[in-house]
């Protein structure tokens, strides 16, 4: 749910950052928009509609009603959700990936890779960068959202651009003595 942004969020931005080439960087432009509770022990959005735009052109359009993530293209659609795989037509889930065609690194047991990574000294599935870009698209959703109002974001910057209101929402202020 919305409630779950930055946690179920992430997972489904994970999948979405990874497929579409995007584990370095980020969408360039968000436009979220969310229902907040009125009143209650929580503060975060229940419900969410918000697009991410990227450099490449990719739309991403994340919403609450999901519980997967799906890649659509000009042949059709391939939809991923935990430890299930579906695709329109059905026949592209028996297409061979050629040598010379784009190979996602394929791992089953995330803790194992990561496990094996520290014996082979090979990066693992999810590194310390793809996690904070995945947890980055999030945020950016959230601070679309809280603001209503769409946001322009620099990737390689990791600032937004000309929003000094955005930019002050992307750290808060640290208690004394702790500094950066």
């Amino acid at each position: 749910s919305g409630g779950q942004m930055t946690n179920w969020g992430a997972h489904y931005l994970d999948i979405a950052q990874w497929g579409n080439g995007a584990d370095d960087t980020g969408p360039v432009e968000i436009d979220g928009k969310g229902e907040f509770p009125p009143k209650g022990l929580f503060n975060t959005a229940d419900r969410v509609d918000i697009k991410y735009t990227y450099a490449n052109g990719v739309l991403l359009h994340l919403t609450t009603s999901g519980g997967h993530t799906r890649f659509e293209g000009t042949a059709g659609w391939v939809d991923v959700t935990r430890g299930r795989i579906k695709a329109g037509p059905e026949s592209l889930l028996k297409v061979k990936i050629k040598p010379n065609e784009i190979h996602l690194y394929k791992s089953r047991d995330h803790k194992q890779n990561f496990l094996d990574c520290i014996k082979s000294r090979k990066q693992p599935v999810a590194d310390a960068e793809i996690g904070h870009r995945s947890a980055s698209v999030c945020h950016l959703g959230n601070i679309s959202m809280l603001l209503g109002r769409p946001v322009k974001w620099d990737p390689k910057k990791e600032k937004f651009i000309n929003d000094a209101a955005a930019d002050q929402m992307i750290g808060r202020p640290m208690r004394a003595p702790w500094r950066l």
